[in-house]
């Protein structure tokens, strides 16, 4: 069984068994209370069950909202993302998106005419306010492939799109 987090993340049961300490049918059950209660949505891909988050929930905008938070992305989004060039799309990935917890926030920025002395700038100042490292790369929109990011182990969530 799959759990999807979004469209470009997906997380095994087994490791979520490993990552939680808990059994596989405990995690099942707790996937079919969110799913009930309209947190997730499920879908078949052969003999996998499928789950993504149901972005059409009312919760849903709150409950990104709060996790945004809790992690410093939505500082980083709201104060260097918007401010740094033609911006096109942002992903997290790493562990962090992956689920865990850790000190290094890895972001991939997409986009053009970046301007980079500015970025380092804000990337120094969002370390300070949130006290975690920021690692990142950028790609040109040409040059850009969600396949580069797509690596084993690799977990990019969409965080930002222009």
């Amino acid at each position: 069984m799959k759990f999807f987090l979004n469209s470009n993340t997906t997380a095994y049961l087994r490791s979520l068994e490993e990552e939680f300490g808990e059994s596989t049918n405990g995690i099942r059950l707790e996937l079919n209370k969110f799913e009930k209660a309209g947190f997730i949505d499920s879908y078949s891909e052969g003999n996998k069950k499928l789950f993504k988050a149901n972005t059409k929930h009312p919760l849903f905008k709150d409950i990104n909202s709060i996790v945004l938070k809790l992690t410093g992305l939505d500082y980083i989004v709201d104060y260097i993302v918007q401010r740094i060039g033609d911006l096109h799309k942002v992903y997290l990935v790493g562990k962090l998106a992956n689920g865990q917890n850790t000190d290094i926030i890895d972001i991939v920025l997409v986009g053009d005419n970046i301007n980079q002395t500015f970025l380092l700038e804000q990337v120094q100042k969002a370390e300070k306010k949130i006290g975690k490292k920021i690692r990142y790369v950028h790609f040109g929109s040409e040059e850009f492939n969600l396949t580069k990011i797509k690596e084993p182990g690799m977990h990019p969530l969409l965080l930002w799109s222009k």
